[in-house]
Order: structure tokens, then sequence, then C-alpha cells
């Protein structure tokens, strides 16, 4: 069962802690693309990453990670650690970001060039899933969940049912005061009001929290996808021709995008049993170039914070994605995203 914040600060406290799982809570400032890859037939041309279980649509972990990472690198002032950063020369665990998420250099030759073999990270990202979705009504925009969704993702007492209501009907548990049958989209459902929720920590000071608390409606698992996946932004777009400047006759498609406001959350588990994460407070130094191109850790710049631990460089990371994105067509204003709030779900100890 999931623990309240200051449960699970008390318990990792009480000893050093082999684990941390850490909970972040997003929502997106624009429509977010994490496509599947190439053209599909169905409703749309390009579809995105879902759910196999539930047809949800989701953000991939390996799409947060990599933007994450690619941002903690540049905040770092350490571009070269986006990726495999096969030309490393030195103590891998010096380096924040490598010391966190890891590198891989493929083969032996690379891993000679680099001074030494793969090294694996110390966090491990998760699938961000959808925890409070925005669909229109008549009465303007709802954020719809589920009662099963709201308890995973904030515990079993985060939420005061009304009486008689289970979520296992097709009606609406809804946090505002409405009589009679309202719609969410093109579906109508009876509404049962008298929602209550608690939500984790501080977020309940938030601003974003106290614009939807009061447009909260909850409804059946069953009925939860097809809402979604009926109210996904779809966009039509076309190629341009590049010696025309014009569009391409014939290459009209569209791609659909979870809509902005939309509220999502994941967990990142910290597994540093080595506890050799080289305290930052300082952005990487770069000297000479080319071939004599050398880093100095922890040398350069203020990096403006102190980075003491793995979670504090993804955290550093995800800040990022608030202006930078994720996913794909962020040139065309899709990807952003704010971390809302974080707090420790269960930290493991000895």
């Amino acid at each position: 069962m999931t623990t309240t914040p200051a449960d699970a600060v008390a318990e990792a406290s009480a000893s050093e802690a082999l684990y941390t799982q850490q909970r972040f809570l997003f929502m997106t400032l624009d429509p977010v693309h994490i496509g599947t890859g190439g053209y599909r037939l169905g409703r749309v041309d390009m579809t995105i990453a879902r759910e196999p279980g539930t047809n949800l649509p989701k953000i991939p972990g390996t799409s947060l990670a990599g933007a994450t990472r690619s941002y903690a690198a540049m905040r770092y002032g350490k571009p070269e650690a986006a990726g495999q950063h096969k030309k490393f020369k030195g103590d891998r665990t010096q380096c924040p970001i490598i010391y966190t998420f890891g590198t891989a250099t493929g083969t032996e030759s690379d891993q000679t060039q680099s001074g030494g073999t793969n090294q694996a990270g110390t966090v491990s990202i998760g699938d961000a899933q959808i925890l409070f979705f925005p669909v229109n009504s008549m009465i303007g925009p709802v954020w719809v969940s589920t009662i099963e969704a709201v308890k995973e993702a904030w515990g079993q007492n985060s939420l005061k049912l009304p009486q008689g209501s289970d979520g296992d009907t097709d009606t609406m548990i809804t946090s505002f005061d409405w009589n009679g049958e309202l719609n969410l989209g093109w579906l109508m459902f009876p509404v049962i009001k008298g929602l209550e929720i608690t939500p984790p920590g501080a977020l309940g000071e938030r601003s974003e929290w106290s614009a939807i608390r009061g447009r909260i409606a909850l409804v059946s698992l069953k009925l939860f996808s097809q809402i979604v996946n009926s109210n996904l932004e779809v966009r039509t777009s076309v190629s341009i021709n590049p010696e025309t400047g014009a569009a391409e006759e014939g290459a009209l498609f569209t791609y659909e995008a979870i809509p902005r406001a939309t509220w999502l959350w994941c967990d990142v588990v910290e597994d540093d049993y080595k506890g050799k994460f080289p305290q930052t407070e300082k952005q990487c130094k770069i000297e000479g170039a080319g071939d004599k191109k050398t880093y100095v850790d922890n040398g350069g710049l203020s990096l403006g914070e102190t980075w003491s631990q793995p979670l504090d460089v993804v955290k550093a990371g995800m800040k990022l994605i608030e202006y930078l994105g994720v996913g794909g067509m962020g040139t065309r204003g899709f990807g952003r995203m704010r971390s809302v709030d974080d707090w420790v779900v269960k930290g493991g100890v000895q």
C-alpha cells in the first residue's frame, strides 16, 4: 500500500536507504506526441504510444529518460554526456550524468577507446500514465479519471466517495455540484455529486490543483479508455516541397496527441547501492579541443543548486521539459510539460 510522504521520509531516515521511489506529477502545457513510428491505417495516420492492456495513451519511460538525460547534461554544461559518450576518458563515477544514467559504448573496441567498460545507471524512469484528462462538457472543461487511477497515484486514503457510489456503474462521480445528467464529449452520464479528493503533500496549495479540484469527474474503468481516446487532439498537416516552399500535393497527413492540461504521473527509482555519487555544485569545465579535449567535472561555473544524489540530476533534467519539451514535433509547439510536484513514495532500508 502506498505510504504518505511523511511516513516514507521517516522510514527512509531510520537507516541508510537501499533505494528510493520518487513519484513525479506532470501537467502538459502543450499537446504531447510520442509517436509509434511510421504511418498506420486507422483514425489517424500517426498514432501515439499506448498501454497494451488498457489502450490508454502514455509517455514511455524511455522518452522521459532520454529527454531528462539530455537536459541534465545541458544543465551541467557537458552535452557529450547526453548520448553514449563513447570518447569518455577518466573516472565515470565522477561525472554526475554518467553516474545517474549510465553509458553503453557498444563494442569492445569502443570500450577500450573510452577507457573502460559499460556502466549501468542508478535510476530507473517508468512510463508516465494519465491521471486527470480534460474533456469538454456543457459546463466547460472537466478533468476525468477513475477511482483506481487516483488511489494508485495518490494512495488509498486520497478519495472520499459519496454514499452509494462505487465506480462500477455507468455514472459520473463529481467534485462539483450538478443535478441530472452531464455530457463528457459525446457521452451522457448520470451525476453523483459529493466527491472529495485529498492530494498528497503540499500539492493542495499549488495553483494548478486549485484550478481543477472543483471540476473533477470519476468514471468506470471500462469507459475511461473510450472517453480518453475519443477526445485526443487530432491535427492535420501537409508536407512542404523544399524546392517550391509550397504544400506537397497528396501529402496530407493526420496525427494525434495528448491534449494540454492533462495530468500524468510516473515513478523514478533510485538504486544507488554504491553510494559514490559526487556532490556537485559546479558545471563541467571543458578544456582543449578535438582529440585533446578534456573534462573537469565539478570545475566550471556554479550550477545554482546542489546535486547530492542521482535523483537531484533527474529533477534538474525534468525541470527543463517545461521549456524544451519531450517527444516529437517540438518545433510545431508540442511537448512541453511542467513538473507540478514530486514526493517520496517508499524508501527501501537495511
